[in-house]
């Protein structure tokens, strides 16, 4: 487990944190505009081609991450969630701070996708030093896009892992 202050981030490795996990993202937004349900949210968390984290703050849990190293877009930070009552303290950046140095590890690159109905969340992503690299128009739902953003610390040509 890594720690951020009290925060502990390890592999998600239960079958009840799978569920709660998928309560969370199902019960919230961006979510619920999304319409990820409680059965989606739960293959996505089970997925063995994605690496999934999660956070506990004094032995509660209170989020995760979703992580998938392969693909064209090698190091996507594909869902990041704070479960609603933990939400503006700080631990959304904690795990994006996570989620970087694992993706930074093996690639220059972080890629994530932010709905255009979330400007807080693009806020967070600006001062975190993520750039607008694209629009994907009504994406995921009509009448919503999403925003593809990413962060890099090198061109692959010159990575060094």
């Amino acid at each position: 487990m890594k720690r951020t202050a009290e925060l502990a981030i390890a592999k998600l490795q239960s079958t009840a944190e799978i569920q709660r996990c998928a309560r969370a993202m199902s019960a919230s937004e961006p979510w619920l505009t999304l319409r990820r349900g409680y059965e989606e949210s739960a293959h996505l968390l089970q997925d063995a081609e994605k690496e999934v984290y999660v956070a506990y703050l004094r032995d509660e849990l209170v989020g995760f991450i979703i992580i998938n190293m392969k693909g064209a877009l090698r190091g996507y930070l594909q869902t990041i969630c704070i479960f609603p009552e933990w939400r503006d303290q700080g631990l959304g950046r904690a795990l994006i701070a996570f989620a970087e140095a694992r993706i930074f590890r093996e690639s220059p690159n972080v890629f994530l996708c932010v709905s255009s109905f979330n400007p807080q969340a693009q806020r967070l992503y600006e001062r975190l030093g993520y750039e607008k690299i694209g629009v994907l128009k009504d994406y995921i739902v009509a009448g919503h896009d999403e925003i593809l953003l990413r962060k890099a610390i090198a061109p692959w040509s010159e990575f060094r892992s």
